[in-house]
């Protein structure tokens, strides 16, 4: 693993051989992140005091753009190291607010030209949206919300970023294929998560404008005497259609984080976020197949290069 370094000078340094690192991908929020920590020398003190970007970079390709958010020099018994971490470009998006706007007709264009383009990020991907109603961004949210929730509500996708820090303004693709972890898979750990906290018992959709509610409940999590009730603003006059659409997909949002089964295995960037993985060991009694929501890469020399994966339920 290399780690190269940008300066807010627009310089580029590659960093010394790292002691231990860790990239974790999750593709929106919360961000990607990453640290580093390496041998320190003196001569390191102006790169690191002006160190503004990141790369980390394996067998020579990017497996992650982001910002440096600090850096900590330690001198112990082992002797003098620098711990460098960050997080990656949709950081940019949520440390930024958008002035209040209120957009006729918009485009998702034009919403990626006036909130992402202006902090140095690139689109990969951008669907072909627009508005069918009043879209207003309000005063105070962040510009990654603005375009999170433009295509949430007019597009049906939450927006994401490819490891080389590019923006995905489209419903993430499907592929036929899926990773498959055997019987016989080299499962280093294996957890089994069940999470209730913040899965919505109810969402209730306010349209200011025309004085309507619209509530969708989640009768399950009722059942199981949960109570977690979220109200919602649409940012525009809104259809009947699109308030129950809001509702419900917040809810449908909510209980994608209720399960998940994390494994630990040997390696590092063997899969990214968004890719499907079928698990056919017993692990749990939960064979079948998952989308990989989260992966964390880590090395160190006491535990060798690892891959922590999270699953969760594939969406249908």
């Amino acid at each position: 693993m290399t780690g190269r370094v940008f300066t807010a000078d627009h310089r580029v340094f590659d960093l010394p051989a790292p002691i231990a690192w860790n990239v974790t991908h999750t593709g929106s929020v919360p961000c990607d992140s990453w640290s580093m920590r390496i041998v320190y020398r003196e001569e390191m003190a102006p790169i690191l005091r002006l160190a503004a970007g990141f790369a980390a970079i394996e067998n020579g390709e990017t497996m992650l753009r982001g910002i440096v958010d600090e850096y900590t020099v330690r001198i112990d018994a082992s002797g003098a190291s620098a711990e460098l971490c960050g997080r990656g470009y949709a950081a940019r998006l949520l440390d930024n607010e958008s002035r209040p706007l209120t957009y006729e007709g918009a485009t998702l264009a034009e919403i990626v030209k006036n909130h992402v383009t202006p902090y140095g990020i690139s689109c990969a991907e951008l669907a072909d949206v627009r508005a069918q109603t009043v879209y207003t961004v309000a005063a105070g949210v962040s510009q990654w919300r603005a375009l999170s929730d433009f295509c949430r509500v007019y597009g049906g996708f939450l927006p994401r970023f490819s490891k080389d820090g590019k923006l995905l303004a489209a419903p993430e693709k499907r592929s036929g294929k899926a990773i498959v972890i055997g019987r016989d898979a080299p499962i280093i750990r294996s957890e089994l998560r069940e999470d209730h906290y913040g899965v919505l018992t109810e969402a209730l959709v306010i349209d200011k404008k025309r004085n309507t509610t619209y509530s969708v409940k989640n009768q399950d999590m009722i059942d199981l005497g949960g109570q977690c009730r979220r109200v919602l603003y649409t940012p525009g006059q809104s259809t009947w259609d699109a308030m129950r659409y809001t509702g419900e997909y917040q809810i449908a949002q909510s209980k994608k984080r209720e399960f998940a089964l994390v494994l630990t295995l040997p390696g590092s960037f063997r899969a990214f976020p968004g890719e499907r993985v079928r698990l056919e060991t017993e692990t749990w009694g939960r064979a079948g197949t998952y989308r990989l929501a989260e992966a964390e890469n880590a090395f160190s020399a006491e535990t060798g290069a690892t891959m922590t994966w999270m699953l969760r339920k594939e969406e249908t």
